[in-house]
């Protein structure tokens, strides 16, 4: 299993970081997975072959991946998704389009 941590810094309060990281809600549909929200600052990943979690903190953003072996059997490599999270995470968390 392969795992990805992600961690963006921020200055927002958590309501404003927690809309803004919605947008990176439909970036992760792309993988067949989805953000449950738990309580206003934890977000569980779910999907087949992808689990996880968003933490909201005062100064960051973490997020993390865990590819099980179906994610592999169907060629996520988790090197290329790492980038892409980074990428996409700094972006909602700007306020940019995705």
């Amino acid at each position: 299993m392969s795992k990805i941590v992600v961690r963006e810094a921020h200055s927002l309060t958590i309501e404003e970081a927690k809309n803004r990281v919605g947008a990176f809600d439909d970036f992760i549909n792309k993988y067949g997975a989805k953000l449950v929200w738990k309580s206003q600052t934890l977000a569980d990943i779910k999907g087949m072959g992808i689990s996880g979690d968003v933490k909201l903190g005062g100064d960051a953003v973490t997020v993390t991946i865990k590819l099980g072996m179906m994610a592999k059997a169907v060629g996520v490599d988790p090197v290329k998704l790492e980038g892409s999270v980074r990428k996409r995470l700094a972006k909602a968390i700007a306020g940019e389009p995705l």
